[in-house]
């Protein structure tokens, strides 16, 4: 089954009592037993449900997965995939990532004694260098966040297995229609489901997609024991999301493609950072292993000025400025004070990271109007 026929239709069956379509949203907290311990495979939601069951198998389909585990959030998912290690174990990062998976790491899991390392992962031998016999997880996201750096996934999941590490790869940028991160070698993904994947803006949840019925198995234990698991109703919203996850994307990566290019023709902008540009160093590894190249485009002003950065971050339109990104509207973040506020300066300038970097993601609206806001807003 190819990916658009699968987005529309894994995982889901018509209802079996009326024939529905769609996924009924079971809003339900518990279940008639027939006897005790003899149930139809429900008992209670926290558990499972129905919706989000469907939910499950959709994602595990579109990813290429055995198995989908969804979560109340992106984090959650996080915080449960770190809940399988144990004081004095070692987790090597990107060092260029969400700010949130920073917090998490730096100001939640070490206080419980896991060990986190980031280094430049678009070096293959730099990350061999850094590994020590207490790492146990390689993180990475490619393109990462905000700077779209590329991380060569089979070349490192890879020297991961031959150290006995676990990989895993927060493919939310990309999405599962433009990159499956299983099949280049990585034991696990992860999604922010809020963003490309529910599409709309409306929901927040998280999920991790993988093969192993060990770790599955585990990560199940961890979903129902500690309870951070998505509403029904919230599962219903991405399994309509996902059915126009195939043209959505596409849209995307076309209107992404169109306002990169402007902004690196504009007389007002120094650099872009995209990997459909040739001039981006990760161009050739993004084109052999991603089918596009996205709807994110982070830029910087020429001669970095803050206050300007600003004015024009202000100026807009059309695009929203707001945290987030993946939704059908398009949508202007400046990471410095808003999704990578939690990483410190100095930590953020090392990875490249500045003040007046500004990211956007490219919405479905007609590109010419995003173009138009951007030059009304650069000037």
């Amino acid at each position: 089954m190819r990916f658009a026929t699968k987005a529309i239709h894994a995982g889901v069956e018509p209802d079996p009592t009326t024939g529905a379509i769609m996924t009924p949203i079971y809003q339900t907290s518990t279940y008639v037993q027939e006897a005790p311990g003899v149930h139809k495979g429900y008992e209670y939601s926290r558990t499972h449900n129905p919706t989000r069951t469907a939910l499950q198998n959709a994602l595990a389909a579109l990813e290429n997965a055995t198995h989908g585990i969804c979560y109340a959030s992106g984090l959650a998912a996080t915080d449960a995939l770190l809940k399988l290690f144990k004081p004095g174990d070692e987790i090597v990062a990107t060092n260029d990532l969400y700010g949130g998976t920073y917090r998490i790491f730096t100001k939640v899991f070490e206080g419980f004694g896991l060990t986190f390392r980031f280094v430049d992962m678009s070096d293959p031998e730099t990350v061999a260098s850094a590994l020590t016999d207490k790492t146990r997880m390689l993180w990475l996201e490619t393109p990462t966040n905000p700077l779209l750096r590329l991380i060569d996934i089979e070349a490192l999941t890879t020297l991961a297995k031959s150290r006995g590490i676990l990989t895993v790869v927060d493919n939310t940028f990309a999405s599962p229609y433009l990159q499956n991160p299983l099949d280049l070698g990585a034991d696990m993904v992860m999604h922010s489901v809020t963003k490309y994947l529910g599409g709309h803006s409306d929901t927040v949840m998280g999920a991790l997609m993988l093969n192993d019925d060990d770790l599955a198995a585990r990560l199940r234990f961890i979903q129902n024991a500690c309870g951070a698991v998505p509403g029904p109703q919230d599962c219903f919203l991405v399994l309509r999301g996902l059915k126009t996850l195939p043209v959505r994307m596409r849209q995307h990566c076309e209107n992404a493609r169109k306002v990169a290019a402007w902004l690196q023709a504009h007389p007002k902008v120094g650099k872009v950072y995209y990997p459909g540009l040739k001039s981006h160093p990760g161009h050739a590894l993004a084109a052999k292993q991603m089918r596009d190249f996205g709807g994110m485009v982070s830029f910087e002003l020429k001669g970095d000025d803050y206050a300007e950065a600003v004015r024009v971050m202000s100026s807009f339109h059309v695009f929203s400025l707001g945290e987030s990104l993946g939704g059908v509207e398009s949508l202007c973040t400046h990471p410095a004070s808003m999704t990578h506020a939690s990483i410190p300066k100095s930590e953020r300038e090392k990875s490249g990271l500045k003040d007046t970097l500004i990211r956007l993601s490219v919405g479905i609206e007609d590109v010419e109007d995003l173009i138009e806001d951007l030059a009304q807003a650069i000037g």
